[in-house]
C-alpha cells in the first residue's frame, strides 16, 4: 500500500469533493507548483487509489424518486448460481450496488433506484424474481437521505 502523506490525503479530499478541480486550482489549494500536484495525481491514479472519475446525478433531476435495499435469497450456494446471478443483476441499470454480505438472511444486497413502485413492481416480478436461484426478495425504501457522501475519509 502507498504511503499517503499530508499533500497526498488533501489532494485525495479536494477531488473528491470537486472531480472537475482543475490542476492549477488544486495545486493553488494545496501549496504546491502546478507539475509537482500533477504528478502526485498520476502516481495516486496509477498507484490504484484513484479508481475514476465519474459525473454524480441527482436521482430526483431525472424522476428517479424510489430507492430501495433489497436483501436477495439464493437457493444454493454454488458458484455457478452466484456467477448467473452476478451477470444478469450486473445487466441491469436500476442496480446501484450489489454485495454478497453475511450476517443476513440474504446472500446480496442491492441498491436500485427507480422512477417508483410501479416501476419497482415492474423490476421486481418482471425481472429480478425470474433470475434462476432467486428464492426471497426482502425491500426496505428510502424514506429520507441522512447521510448521502461520496467521499471516503483519507486521514
Amino acid at each position: 500500500m502507498l504511503e499517503l502523506d499530508r499533500i497526498d490525503r488533501r489532494i485525495l479530499e479536494l477531488m473528491q469533493l470537486n472531480g472537475r478541480i482543475s490542476n492549477q486550482e488544486l495545486a493553488d489549494k494545496i501549496g504546491l507548483s502546478a507539475t509537482p500536484c500533477s504528478r502526485r495525481v498520476k502516481r495516486l491514479e496509477q498507484e490504484g487509489i484513484i479508481d475514476k472519475h465519474v459525473t454524480l446525478l441527482k436521482p430526483d433531476a431525472l424522476g428517479l424518486k424510489l430507492t430501495a435495499y433489497l436483501g436477495i435469497s439464493m437457493d444454493r450456494h454454488t458458484p455457478e448460481r452466484f456467477n448467473n446471478f452476478e451477470t444478469i443483476i450486473a445487466g441491469y441499470p436500476e442496480v446501484l450496488e450489489c454485495c454478497i454480505v453475511t450476517g443476513q438472511s440474504a446472500d446480496y444486497m442491492l441498491k436500485v433506484v427507480v422512477r417508483d413502485m410501479q416501476h419497482y413492481e415492474q423490476f421486481l416480478l418482471g425481472r429480478l424474481t425470474c433470475i434462476e436461484g432467486v428464492t426471497g426478495v426482502h425491500s426496505s425504501f428510502v424514506l429520507r437521505k441522512v447521510v448521502d457522501k461520496t467521499a471516503l475519509p483519507v486521514t
